[in-house]
């Protein structure tokens, strides 16, 4: 049994060497970073077979899903900034975008200059579809847990995801 001074601030037991041993459960940081890039890595396989379905490239993708997840229309700016590309870069991916019928570019206010950047109806279907089986997974895991847990779950990912966009803003 571990004394107090055996445990870190978060209740994990340290080893001799005062490395930070895993709980029960697994929340030391090592297995959440274990888990983070395996989920990572499954999503991203997803993610390049529906691109390369589609006759996209990975970061097209991205683009579409911050497209989907805007609060407000998005902006070519938005996207660039989003993505962390150049101008040119972004043009060319709402290009292909463009092409492929994924979206559309619309002029919607009386500044002409304005294009605002959506998902394609038809478009969507197909990436719904395509990506059912991610859909399907994640309900499956989410019927294992309890609403209470599956709230503490979402408050950290939003956590982790607005960290996380600290430390991508810093670097730019």
């Amino acid at each position: 049994m571990a004394s107090t001074q055996d445990r870190d601030s978060r209740g994990r037991q340290r080893g001799t060497d005062g490395s930070a041993g895993e709980a029960p459960g697994g929340t030391d940081l090592r297995t959440f970073a274990v888990r983070l890039r395996r989920m990572n890595g499954e999503i991203n396989r997803l993610v390049h077979g529906f691109a390369a379905d589609q006759g996209l490239h990975p970061t097209d993708v991205q683009a579409l899903a911050a497209i989907l997840d805007a609060e407000e229309p998005m902006t070519p700016g938005r996207l660039r900034e989003h993505l962390g590309l150049t101008s040119g870069a972004v043009t060319a991916c709402v290009d292909r975008l463009e092409r492929a019928g994924h979206i559309r570019r619309v002029r919607e206010s009386a500044d002409r200059r304005v294009v605002h950047l959506h998902y394609a109806a038809d478009a969507m279907a197909a990436a719904r579809s395509w990506f059912r089986p991610l859909a399907e997974a994640t309900d499956a895991a989410r019927d294992r847990f309890t609403e209470a847990e599956l709230s503490v779950v979402a408050r950290f990912l939003a956590a982790l995801n607005e960290e996380m966009a600290t430390v991508g803003a810093a670097r730019h």
